[in-house]
C-alpha cells in the first residue's frame, strides 16, 4: 500500500493508436465494455450521467442505459487503478491522468499561436481507437484528423516563413502521408521547394500530385496550385514556342500544363 511520503502514481490513458491504460507504466487490463466508459469520458469530460448513458447506449431506453453506466462505474471504481473522478452529476478523468488526445490538442494550439513546439511533426500520427465504430468515435477520430492536418500544415508554413525549410518540408510531407490526397501539402511542398531554388524538385512534385489525382479522382489541381508553377514554367512554355513563331518545327514538346491553365 502507498503511504503519505509516496509519490503520486502515473496514470497514462492513450486512445491514439488504441486503448492502453497506464499505471507507472504497468499496463492495466481492462475488458473491452469498460474501455468504452474510460474512453468516453475522457473524450467528454463535462458530459453529464445522461447523456455518457445515452452515447454508450444509444438504442436502450433512459433508465437501462443510466443502470447499466452505474454498473460499469461500480466496477470500475472497485480496481485501485480506476482513473476517474466523480463530479456532482459528471465523471471525468483524475487529475493525475495523462491523456494523449489532451497532448494532441495543446501541441496544436501552441503551432496556432506560432509556436514550433519540439516533436510536433510525430504528434497524433496515429488514428483515434482504430478498429471501434461508434457514431461518438467516427466522430472524434475525424475531429482530431482534421486537428492535426491543420497543425502541420501550420507547422509547415511556421518553418517556411521562418526559413527552416528542411523543417517545414518534414511537416508537410507528414500532413501529406496523413491524407495523400489533400491538396495544401502538396502545395506546401511545392513552395518549400521554390524558396529554395530546386525548381526541378517543385516542378516534380506538381506533376506527381496531379497524376494521382488524375489517377484517383479525374480532378486537376486547383488554379491556386497550378500559379504557384506559372513563373517557373514561363520561360520554358516561351523557348518551346518561339520554333512555332519563326516557322520551324519544335525539337522537343512543350510540357503539358493542366487544363485551363494560361
Amino acid at each position: 500500500m502507498p503511504t503519505a511520503g509516496d509519490p503520486a502514481p502515473r496514470v497514462a490513458l492513450h486512445l491514439l493508436g488504441g486503448f492502453q491504460l497506464l499505471h507507472d507504466d504497468t499496463p492495466v487490463v481492462v475488458p473491452r465494455g469498460l474501455q468504452r466508459v474510460i474512453a468516453l469520458i475522457g473524450l467528454r469530460p463535462a458530459a453529464t450521467r445522461s447523456h455518457l448513458a445515452g452515447l454508450l447506449w444509444p438504442e436502450t431506453p433512459e433508465e437501462r442505459a443510466l443502470s447499466s453506466l452505474r454498473t460499469a462505474l461500480w466496477r470500475l471504481r472497485q480496481d485501485p487503478c480506476c482513473p476517474l473522478r466523480t463530479d456532482g452529476d459528471t465523471v471525468r478523468l483524475g487529475p493525475a491522468v495523462r491523456l494523449d488526445v489532451d497532448e494532441l490538442v495543446e501541441t496544436a494550439g501552441r503551432v496556432r499561436d506560432g509556436a514550433v513546439p519540439r516533436g510536433a511533426a510525430g504528434a497524433g500520427r496515429h488514428d483515434l481507437l482504430p478498429g471501434w465504430y461508434d457514431d461518438w468515435v467516427l466522430l472524434e477520430r475525424e475531429r482530431l484528423r482534421q486537428l492535426r492536418l491543420h497543425m502541420l500544415e501550420e507547422l509547415a508554413g511556421n518553418h517556411l516563413a521562418a526559413g527552416r525549410h528542411g523543417e517545414a518540408l518534414e511537416a508537410a510531407l507528414e500532413a501529406m502521408a496523413a491524407e495523400p490526397l489533400r491538396e495544401t501539402p502538396h502545395r506546401l511542398v511545392v513552395r518549400i521547394h521554390l524558396a529554395e531554388g530546386n525548381a526541378f524538385e517543385a516542378v516534380h512534385s506538381f506533376y506527381v500530385y496531379r497524376d494521382l489525382l488524375l489517377r484517383e479522382l479525374r480532378l486537376e489541381p486547383s488554379p491556386a496550385m497550378t500559379a504557384l508553377l506559372e513563373e517557373t514554367l514561363a520561360p520554358i512554355r516561351r523557348a518551346s514556342a518561339a520554333p512555332h513563331q519563326r516557322g520551324a518545327a519544335p525539337t522537343s514538346p512543350p510540357p503539358s500544363m493542366p487544363r485551363g491553365t494560361p
